[in-house]
């Protein structure tokens, strides 16, 4: 498959927009002579009704942490308190600012191209204290009633994730959050106030992004908020990785059913929407061809996209994890099982990277941890060659085959269901020396996306359901323990000068692909 790009440009500042932000827009032609087997590859490609779309968390871009009422979240209290963990002892109170700039933002999306943005809604700007007894914030209501008919105003769907990690403060310190089977009642108490006040517009909801990666990073190894783990794995103060990722896997799991049971019982007749929830997905490959590696990735996958992949689609976790895991493994009851049995209409796949699987049958039979119970060594190369390109971000490197792979392996062991590729795309460092004009030029995410889209539709023509697809991220924001060391945005922000934003290659490169 061979996919050819040309971009010529010519840069010229435009007329200041309200605000006093600059665009660099690029009047230009981006020759896409982009060809699969001889036929032109675009928009065109792709089944009528495919949806393109860009990205973006509401902890990661919107800032005013502490403006108009909004509640500490548990990355408020992460960062503060643990800014060591944060690679440039940053913090998102102001990010980029989206609150007060999102019409700005929205203008950009139009210009884009967009057909749906992609944001979570604050838990703590809606909900300051975590529940619905301890007051509604009105403001905060209304940012998200304006953002939403903001965007449907310039003709861009929303799609909503309802929890994008930020947890209240307030409940991780009444009851220790997704530790405990009380947050079920808060978050269906939540998501019926989200369903109230957004649902009359909003057709797609999320009800969480990535949990996997939360019980992983903030439970098994303490990476994330709120930084838990046994101090035989990571540098926590308090923690247990052998139990506590397990626990708060089943307590999400159990808000995400009864949250699609609610909405599908009262709103989604009426309010004609769908709901799905959102997992990460790392391709892995075995590391050869043996019996052994072979059932070393089969573990490794259950243990990663399983966990949760399994009791959406069947009620129950993989097998393979009920057998290791043994009594570390809450249990469902009958109707809980009911309840997550095929509790989605759409499955949301984050996908960037791919990694080699091993077997480790040394793994550690004493300090257990979530981290080790897969019994697999995973890599990301084999006799010293990488798996995929090596990219700026140090855990990803590019794959480009493996989105296809994945699709096809979801399509066989899930009854091929609505897919949507809900996060891809890959970051840049954040080199502060550079020129704007030079930090524009993003190929490296241009070649990537392409490719991606590439395989995308080869799984497609396979066979596979694929509804749409969302690049990470529409703006460059503040990436987690990463914070502003790295740069997944099409559009740059520039965290020096006032946070203006100016279009990249790749934004341009986009555009022109999903052109109508």
């Amino acid at each position: 498959m061979e996919c050819k790009f040309i971009i010529k440009v010519k840069q010229e500042r435009a007329m200041a927009i309200k605000g006093g932000l600059f665009l660099y827009l690029l009047t230009l032609a981006i020759s896409t002579a982009c060809v699969i087997g001889g036929a032109p590859f675009s928009r065109k490609s792709f089944p009528d009704g495919f949806l393109f779309g860009a990205g973006s968390a509401a902890f990661q871009i919107e800032g005013a942490a502490h403006e108009d009422g909004r509640g500490l979240s548990i990355w408020d209290t992460f960062t503060k308190q643990h800014p060591e963990k944060i690679t440039d002892h940053s913090n998102a109170d102001v990010a980029d600012d989206f609150y007060h700039r999102y019409k700005e933002d929205v203008r950009l999306m139009k210009e884009m191209g967009l057909d749906v943005f992609r944001f979570s809604l604050s838990w703590p700007r809606i909900l300051p204290r975590g529940k619905i007894s301890g007051g509604v914030n009105p403001l905060g209501i209304k940012f998200y009633n304006d953002l939403i008919d903001e965007l449907l105003a310039n003709g861009i769907k929303p799609f909503v994730t309802l929890f994008h990690w930020d947890l209240p403060q307030s409940l991780e310190d009444e009851y220790g959050g997704f530790l405990s089977p009380k947050i079920v009642n808060d978050f269906i108490d939540f998501a019926e106030l989200c369903y109230k006040e957004f649902g009359d517009r909003v057709k797609y909801w999320v009800t969480m992004n990535e949990p996997n990666t939360y019980s992983m990073n903030g439970y098994a190894n303490g990476l994330f908020a709120p930084g838990r783990c046994s101090n035989y794995i990571g540098n926590c103060t308090t923690g247990n990785s052998a139990t506590e990722p397990y626990i708060v896997s089943h307590h999400l799991l159990l808000c995400h059913a009864n949250a699609i049971n609610l909405y599908k019982q009262k709103y989604q007749v009426a309010q004609k929407g769908e709901i799905g929830i959102t997992l990460a997905a790392t391709w892995i490959v075995p590391i050869n061809q043996t019996s052994e590696s072979r059932m070393a990735t089969s573990r490794a996958i259950d243990f990663q996209f399983g966990w949760f992949a399994d009791p959406v689609t069947y009620g129950d976790y993989p097998k393979i994890m009920q057998a290791t895991v043994g009594s570390r493994l809450p249990k469902f009851t009958k109707v809980e099982s009911q309840l997550l049995n095929h509790s989605f209409d759409f499955l949301g796949i984050n996908y960037y990277t791919a990694n080699y699987a091993a077997n480790d049958p040394y793994s550690n039979t004493v300090n257990l941890s979530y981290t080790t119970d897969n019994h697999a060594d995973l890599t990301t190369e084999k006799n010293g060659i990488p798996i995929g390109d090596v990219t700026p971000v140090s855990w990803i490197y590019v794959y480009p085959r493996g989105i296809r792979d994945l699709m096809l392996y979801i399509k066989e062991k899930y009854n091929n269901p609505a897919i949507i590729i809900t996060e891809n795309g890959v970051g840049d460092a954040n080199n502060s020396s550079l020129p704007t004009e030079e930090a524009l030029k993003d190929n490296l995410r241009i070649r990537c996306l392409r490719r991606y889209l590439a395989y995308l539709l080869e799984s497609i023509k396979k066979g596979v359901n694929v509804k749409g697809y969302i690049v990470w991220a529409f703006l460059d924001d503040f990436e987690w323990i990463a914070g502003y060391t790295e740069r997944f945005g099409m559009n740059f922000v520039d965290f020096n000068n006032g946070l203006k934003r100016y279009p990249k290659h790749s934004a341009y490169w986009y555009k022109k692909f999903i052109a109508r």
